[in-house]
């Protein structure tokens, strides 16, 4: 069964930078598209990025297009999420998600707990 753990989440003031990590755990990450998604408080999940099994082929939302940037490692099983020129509205729980196949779907096969984004203005 995989498991995801994220970390990297803090608080941070508008204009700076993050580099959520996620890592995966099991024998699947390589041949799987992987994402990122966020929750707002009150506020549904919404797409951030993902990215193929490769790391070639990449999307993002157009509220982050230009500033966040996905990129993966998979020897280290690893997925990263870099952030720049944070806005207050970026705050929210971030998500890494593992797709079934190695380009996405939005099948999710697994979700990790979460890591905390905090932007103040």
């Amino acid at each position: 069964q995989v498991q995801l753990v994220e970390s990297g989440g803090g608080l941070v003031q508008a204009g700076g930078s993050l580099n959520l990590s996620c890592t995966a755990s099991g024998r699947t990450f390589s041949n799987s598209a992987m994402a990122w998604y966020r929750q707002a408080p009150g506020k549904e999940r919404e797409f951030v990025a993902h990215v193929n099994w490769v790391g070639i082929r990449k999307r993002y939302a157009d509220s982050v297009k230009g500033r966040f940037i996905i990129s993966r490692d998979n020897a280290k099983k690893t997925v990263y999420l870099q952030m720049n020129s944070l806005k207050p509205e970026d705050t929210g729980t971030y998500y890494c998600a593992q797709n079934y196949g190695g380009d996405w779907s939005g099948q999710v096969s697994a979700w990790g707990q979460g890591t905390q984004v905090t932007v103040s203005s």
